[in-house]
């Protein structure tokens, strides 16, 4: 399955696994590389010296290409990208920022740059910047997202119509079917994050991994867009959220409902009721828990299956 994204990365699928906060250790990002796609790990929820213990034991895990998501609006940023430099990570994602900033200072270091958009305006602002790839992520995802709630099936071929570089689609997709249907749009390879949060290997709590499981259509909705819009299962403090918007709250209040370590709360410490749920539409797909390296062979599988059966 050689084409731009394998060459890009050198690895055996175009299937990159989303960094994700609270999700995406180095022994989700070890696995999936190990069995031939491209593992991430989510640095947003790492403080530096986490991360630096992260990519020693991917190194250790792996020896095949891994990389790491950088939320830009990270405040040890500087320090971050000092320890990717130099522990030798080859494979950036950067995301939640502009990709200017950083995005010479990680090529002369001969590291390759891939940045998350969610249009295509954003699309041709990271081109500029000169990264190698971009992520174009549909408003199906899950955790933070795009403003635009431009779904991923309109913004791969309108992204795809204005850069010349490569093109991974993201949001929504989480079986073989749902890739095939990504790359006949024009993507050059997918990435899925929430799929991947329900596997054995991702650091979720199990608590989390469950109601991912549980999760039917019309289970999550984007809201908070005020502070930044993030995807959350409809949980308590999700429904404590909408009874604020009925008062038509400042962005004060919004903040302070919020509080800090919400995310992890809920996704690493289980707790479901007051905890943030990030999760993306198609948790209304996944119907269990498995090995990250069955998850991706079965998306390969049924995305070679599909392909030869020419249903499209």
């Amino acid at each position: 399955m050689q084409n731009k994204i394998t060459k890009l990365f050198n690895i055996q699928y175009p299937i990159v696994q989303g960094g994700m906060i609270w999700v995406s250790g180095w022994k989700l990002a070890s696995a999936v590389s190990n069995a031939g796609g491209l593992g991430l790990i989510g640095a947003g929820s790492m403080y530096p010296d986490v991360l630096r213990e992260h990519i020693q034991k991917c190194k250790k895990a792996t020896d095949k290409p891994f990389g790491v998501n950088v939320p830009m609006l990270y405040p040890d940023i500087e320090k971050i990208m000092d320890i990717i430099v130099e522990e030798g990570v080859k494979i950036v994602f950067t995301s939640a920022g502009n990709p200017k900033t950083w995005t010479s200072f990680l090529k002369e270091k001969g590291i390759t740059v891939v940045h998350v958009v969610s249009s295509v305006k954003f699309a041709l602002k990271a081109e500029a910047a000169g990264v190698d790839a971009v992520v174009c992520e549909g408003f199906e995802a899950g955790g933070h997202n795009g403003r635009e709630e431009t779904t991923t099936f309109t913004l791969i071929p309108m992204v795809k119509e204005q850069v010349k570089i490569p093109v991974i689609a993201a949001g929504g997709i989480g079986s073989g079917r749902g890739m095939l249907a990504a790359m006949v749009l024009g993507a050059d390879g997918v990435q899925i994050g929430s799929r991947f949060a329900a596997t054995v290997e991702s650091s979720a709590h199990d608590n989390f991994k469950k109601t991912i499981v549980d999760v039917k259509d019309g289970g999550t909705q984007l809201t908070l867009k005020e502070l930044a819009p993030v995807r959350l299962v409809k949980n308590k403090f999700y429904e404590e959220v909408q009874e604020l918007y009925q008062q038509n709250p400042t962005i004060e209040q919004l903040k302070k409902l919020l509080g800090r370590a919400r995310a992890k709360r809920g996704m690493f410490e289980g707790n479901l009721e007051d905890g943030e749920l990030e999760i993306g539409q198609v948790a209304g797909l996944i119907h269990e828990i498995k090995p990250a390296k069955e998850v991706l062979e079965t998306i390969v599988a049924e995305y070679e299956q599909v392909k030869k059966q020419q249903l499209f």
